[in-house]
């Protein structure tokens, strides 16, 4: 999967249960970096929660290397997991799901608390604005001056993007066009290695 869903906003709810609250969240964020500043922005907005139990995916839905999730304190596997569960079956990729615990005095034992940490992360994700990440390729191509102008125009018709442009006595273009695209080069026109510009 080239191409995927990331939230267009942030988005917040609350669920009930025996009293205890969960407040779950979810927001754009684009690598772990944000991924783990967003859960230390709610670990300070909420100090006083017993939990603050998240799960993200900070890159595409199928990158295994950036996914991530804590019970943060919670019994092992009653929190992180079932939040990712959710997450991951969205198909929604460069997302964090925070949910923030007050206990409210009864226990829910492990089933409860598994299902209720997943039904606060469905809630958050129930209609979520979002956009369609599209993955982009660059690459350098050398051309002709009399050739420029078609191949602009074929960029564009792939909304594709033109980086940048270097004139000699041929036209050097680093180009960018979704990697989904049907983009082709004619024949006269040269890809380069990326490094020439």
């Amino acid at each position: 999967m080239l191409d995927y869903k990331t939230p267009h906003i942030s988005q917040e709810t609350e669920i009930e249960i025996k009293r205890s609250r969960f407040l779950a969240f979810i927001k754009h964020t684009k690598g772990s970096d944000q991924a783990k500043a967003f859960i230390q922005e709610l670990k300070s907005a909420y100090p006083d929660a017993r939990h603050h139990c998240y799960a993200f995916i900070a890159g595409s839905p199928n990158n295994s290397n950036l996914y991530g999730f804590s019970d943060d304190g919670e019994p092992n596997g009653t929190a992180g997991m079932p939040i990712f569960t959710h997450l991951k079956h969205s198909g929604v990729g460069e997302a964090t799901i925070v949910v923030v615990r007050y206990f409210g005095g009864t226990k829910l034992g492990t089933g409860g608390l598994a299902k209720a940490y997943g039904e606060a992360a469905k809630q958050v994700l129930l209609n979520l604005p979002m956009v369609t990440h599209i993955t982009m390729e660059e690459f350098d191509i050398e051309l002709s001056f009399a050739q420029e102008a078609h191949i602009r125009k074929v960029i564009k018709e792939v909304n594709g993007t033109i980086i940048n442009v270097e004139y000699s006595d041929v036209v050097k273009l680093r180009i960018s066009v979704p990697k989904t695209s049907s983009f082709e080069l004619p024949y006269s026109v040269q890809r380069l290695p990326t490094s020439t510009i």
